[in-house]
């Protein structure tokens, strides 16, 4: 059904075409097999910013120009990047106000893609203090901010994500899937297409902004969230978009821990060779949760992103294998006595891994306390070496998923 906003994302996406090209829909033949459906990745992850915030920079900006000439966004990411490229594009002046702790890399890429046309500025350690000064320097200039998503001519340009869907499968999917962070991606492909497909909106647990909106009938801070999911990671969707979404069904959400997007990351690297940031991550792990619904239907799950930092892949590793339940930490209680160590070696299977191992004798007493990471290949060995510790007289404490003590030893 053709609708005004529908045809303003197709000629916002036209003029798209003379900036950068169609991001591939691609069949994945993997998830195909794994889900006993037809399934469809849009790739945003292959876009000229590695994520679809190019597309509502873009949008917003040409609805603008020549009255602006200024502009300015707040941001640690993607969509500073999106707005970098877009200054460049059309020869403005950019200042884009990044958090002092933003990762140097990011910094980097901005500054890359805005060239002379952008000034980066890293201003305050949290979000918010930088935000707050990106908004006092643009009524100081007149310039004009570029909100990430809670703006209609944003929400139309991310739209664009849904005219290309159609345009390359040539009808609308059963299903489409995809993550919700501010909410511009997801009101702009659900406006688009309406009730023409069904749709599956995917949160990180630590930042649930869209389920909490709908539960409360408008939008809610739910800080404090968990920033590992950066690109879906908001603690207050946006009033614009939720206007769109309100009346999402509850069932049609769900939310994934950030450890378990971890295991999505890492097998599509290792296996598919796709570098998929933790948000863009998001809509293949909800897969699994949706698995019997979309058996021999066609479902796009949009790869919102791929801006992966490889130095975080150690951490994405470990936060994965203990999902799993193929890495565990605990503290064993030692007696302080001769041939201590080995007797405890003996309970180890021989597929348990020794990863990290913290001692030091404390005089005076009769037990120390050590600090232990295994890893094995198997979760179900952790049963019987446990077994054989407990057997074998000795205590220990399991820690693997205390996130308090984790932040300091693990």
């Amino acid at each position: 059904m053709t609708t005004p906003f529908r045809q303003s994302a197709d000629a916002a996406t036209l003029a798209m075409r003379d900036v950068f090209p169609a991001t591939p829909l691609m069949r994945n033949d993997l998830l195909s097999a794994k889900y006993d459906a037809d399934i469809w990745l849009k790739r945003e992850d292959l876009s000229p910013v590695r994520s679809y915030k190019l597309r509502g920079a873009f949008n917003a900006m040409r609805k603008v120009i020549p009255a602006h000439d200024v502009f300015v966004c707040a941001s640690a990411g993607n969509h500073a990047q999106g707005v970098a490229f877009m200054c460049k594009h059309f020869g403005v002046h950019g200042v884009v106000f990044m958090p002092v702790t933003t990762p140097d890399q990011k910094v980097m890429k901005t500054k890359v893609f805005g060239g002379a046309f952008v000034e980066v500025r890293l201003v305050g350690d949290y979000f918010d203090q930088t935000l707050a000064q990106a908004q006092t320097f643009c009524a100081q200039e007149n310039a004009h901010f570029l909100s990430p998503f809670d703006d209609e001519d944003v929400i139309e340009g991310q739209a664009s994500v849904a005219t290309e869907i159609l345009d390359q499968l040539g009808r609308a999917p059963d299903r489409i899937v995809l993550p919700v962070g501010g909410g511009g991606l997801s009101a702009g492909t659900r406006s688009y297409f309406q009730q023409d497909t069904q749709f599956t909106f995917v949160e990180p647990s630590g930042a649930k902004s869209l389920a909490a909106a709908v539960s409360e009938g408008a939008p809610v801070d739910v800080s404090p969230i968990n920033s590992f999911v950066d690109g879906a990671a908001v603690a207050k969707i946006g009033a614009r978009t939720f206007a769109r979404l309100h009346d999402v069904a509850p069932e049609d959400i769900i939310d994934l821990s950030e450890d378990r997007i971890c295991g999505t990351i890492v097998e599509m690297l290792n296996i598919e060779g796709i570098v998929l940031e933790p948000a863009g991550a998001l809509a293949v792990e909800a897969l699994a949760e949706i698995s019997d619904a979309i058996k021999g239907k066609t479902v796009v799950c949009i790869a919102s992103g791929g801006n992966f930092d490889f130095e975080r892949l150690p951490e994405v590793k470990e936060r994965a294998q203990r999902y799993a339940g193929l890495k565990k930490y605990f503290i064993l209680r030692l007696p302080q006595r001769p041939g201590a160590l080995k007797d405890f070696l003996q309970t180890l299977g021989a597929q348990d891994n020794i990863t990290r191992f913290e001692y030091m004798k404390k005089s005076a007493r009769n037990f120390g306390s050590v600090l232990i990471g295994i890893e094995t290949d198997d979760p179900h060995n952790f049963i019987d070496m446990f077994q054989r510790i407990e057997d074998a007289g000795f205590t220990y404490t399991d820690i693997t998923n205390d996130e308090t003590l984790a932040q300091f030893v693990i």
